[in-house]
């Protein structure tokens, strides 16, 4: 997106209670385009709330799912928002499809400029031809899908098949220390022993997991709370994990992951 390709300037609005993560975010949308203006970036529902009282609302608002003082969709359950929605999240697990299926864009953290840019592209497109969704509706029903979840008993997969020595062997989940994509996935168990699962993505393993058990640690692992030994920061805020029983293996944890890693460590 170039400022010749603007149809107006656009005014966006920044709720993140992570202030590197905004940071990043407000530099990607200058960078992007310097025409896009960022009226305020806020860091609680507590101060959204208060924001879209006393404020005429913005073009475009991007707005984080878990944040300080809870879950931003009890935000648009106390107040009607119009305008379009761009949520950004590190958890994997929020039922990413009811986004798709209610016409709402979200981006996964760490945040991908190319990635951003379509979603800004996507809603200059609405605006030129005057077919912006009506936000109440589309949130409606995105709160319809998604919040019943909460309250309903999902059942989680308790083992899996692998293969092991011409042999269909069955693991169970409390067994399992990671999983790992490389050119296929790999199940390790605690011992640190690896076999080969017919899992084609780690979205469909997500979709099988106890969120509570397992944590998307980076787009290659998923990890077994199990399994954590302990973990270390590095200056740049990423994290170092490493797993009980196999020393010579790390997992990293970027930093735009890390405090919902560590509130999942609990």
């Amino acid at each position: 997106m170039t400022p010749e390709t603007l149809l107006y300037t656009m005014k966006a609005v920044i709720i993140e209670d992570e202030p590197l993560v905004a940071k990043d975010l407000r530099n990607l949308l200058n960078r992007i385009d310097a025409g896009i203006e960022v009226l305020s970036v806020l860091d609680s529902l507590e101060s959204a709330e208060a924001w879209f009282a006393n404020n005429a609302e913005p073009d475009v608002l991007f707005c984080d799912i878990q944040l300080s003082d809870g879950v931003s969709f009890d935000l648009f359950k106390r107040i009607e928002v119009a305008c379009p929605i761009i949520f950004t999240t590190a958890y994997d697990e929020y039922a990413l499809r009811a986004f798709k299926l209610n016409s709402l864009d979200y981006l996964l953290k760490p945040i991908d400029s190319e990635e951003l840019e379509a979603a800004l592209s996507k809603f200059q497109r609405w605006r030129a031809q005057n077919v912006v969704p009506a936000m109440p509706s589309q949130l409606a029903g995105l709160l319809r899908d998604l919040m019943p979840q909460a309250h309903e008993t999902k059942r989680y997969k308790e083992r899996f098949l692998v293969h092991g020595k011409g042999a269909i062997l069955l693991i169970p989940a409390e067994e399992v220390a990671l999983f790992q994509k490389e050119e296929v996935i790999f199940l390790t168990v605690r011992d640190g022993k690896r076999y080969l699962t017919d899992y084609t993505t780690m979205e469909e393993l997500e979709e099988l997991v106890n969120p509570a058990e397992f944590f998307r640690a980076n787009r290659q692992t998923l990890l077994h709370l199990g399994a954590v030994q302990g973990f270390r920061s590095e200056f740049t805020g990423k994290l170092n994990v490493t797993i009980k029983n196999i020393p010579e293996l790390t997992i990293d944890v970027s930093r735009e992951k890390a405090s919902a890693f560590k509130r999942w460590l609990g």
